[in-house]
């Protein structure tokens, strides 16, 4: 049986930064994850200058795509925003598998499939045994399903959906547009430009209003893809998958015993714009800086609000989940105006 001193399941951005400042801070690490790196994963793929600073990135030396936006486009009942800004896009295929690698951690191919604790030890699969264990397997995460889910019981009306494709596509406007409830859609739509020739466009919405007014995500999309025909990227040809995930609501408990969740298993994308990378990497920092130097656990200002968490951000709050378990977090600003 292995034996570390912390093992991490999920290698996304979340585990990734843990492991890597553990790594850093000299601890005996392992990330199991149940894909070989690089994979695909779904996601718009926005980062913001807080994550670049988080992760004490050189964005000079970042050896794969990563695009610059000096600007959002927003849409919104017929409204064309022009928001000066400074954001960024990359590839996820891409960038977890570099941060997964600069972490420094060795990485097993696991599928976790039973955690027990055990004389003060976490036990997994009976192959590896751990005294400090953190979750950071998504929405599905196993340490969440089974240490968590009674403590924090998923909100329903948290809950997105979203359908997107990342494509080759030589996109004339590199600037990102986000159309806001466009067709009645109770979320937004995107359509975000990458690096070399690269393209993500995509529909996300709150899944429980969704079903209410007995709509499909689907619907939406061709909406999205007809408005893109016309303009942005005529003659583009899709295939789009989908994926769910939760909102900020209350986390009540993120640690027990040793064993703490961060990143999507705990919920914690902004409930602004629904953006989730950043906490997630904030959360897996907050998990190792724990472990280290032995300091509370706590993420309550780790998720804030995309937009800054003024007047824009509680309107699109409120549009998005109407004050659906609400709880009380710190406004971080993560667009950097110019």
């Amino acid at each position: 049986m292995q034996s570390h001193d912390v093992i991490v399941v999920g290698g996304g951005p979340a585990g990734s930064s843990a492991a890597w400042k553990l790594r850093r801070g000299g601890a005996d690490v392992l990330v199991l994850d149940k894909e070989r790196f690089p994979r695909l994963k779904l996601c718009a793929g926005w980062i913001t200058p807080e994550v670049v600073r988080d992760l004490e990135m050189d964005i000079g030396s970042y050896p794969h795509r990563f695009l610059t936006f000096d600007r959002l486009h927003i849409h919104i009942k017929g409204l064309h925003l022009k928001v000066p800004c400074v954001q960024h896009s990359i590839r996820r295929f891409e960038f977890d598998a570099w941060l997964l690698e600069r972490s420094g951690a060795p990485v097993v191919q696991h599928t976790v499939r039973n955690i027990r604790r055990e004389n003060g030890e976490y036990v997994i699969d009976d192959t590896f045994r751990c005294r400090y264990l953190i979750g950071a397997g998504g929405t599905s995460c196993p340490v969440y399903r089974t240490f968590f889910r009674e403590a924090n019981p998923r909100v329903r009306e948290l809950q997105a959906v979203a359908l997107e494709h990342e494509l080759p596509y030589e996109w004339r406007d590199g600037d990102c547009h986000l159309w806001f409830f466009d067709n009645g859609l109770p979320g937004y739509s995107w359509y975000v430009p990458k690096a070399n020739g690269w393209l993500n466009v995509g529909v996300g919405g709150m899944a429980a209003r969704l079903k209410a007014r007995g709509e499909d995500i689907k619907q939406h999309w061709a909406h999205l893809t007809r408005v893109l025909d016309r303009s942005l990227a005529p003659g583009a040809q899709y295939d789009p998958a989908g994926y769910s995930y939760y909102l900020r609501g209350p986390v009540d408990v993120v640690r027990i015993d040793n064993a703490f969740i961060t990143g999507d298993a705990a919920g914690l994308a902004t409930r602004d714009m629904c953006e989730g990378i950043g906490p997630a990497i904030r959360s897996g920092l907050r998990a190792a800086e724990s472990i280290l130097n032995g300091t509370p656990y706590r993420i309550d200002d780790v998720t804030g609000a995309s937009l800054g968490g003024g007047l824009a951000s509680r309107l699109l709050d409120w549009a998005f989940t109407r004050g659906a378990g609400r709880e009380t977090v710190v406004p971080r600003p993560a667009i950097a105006h110019s």
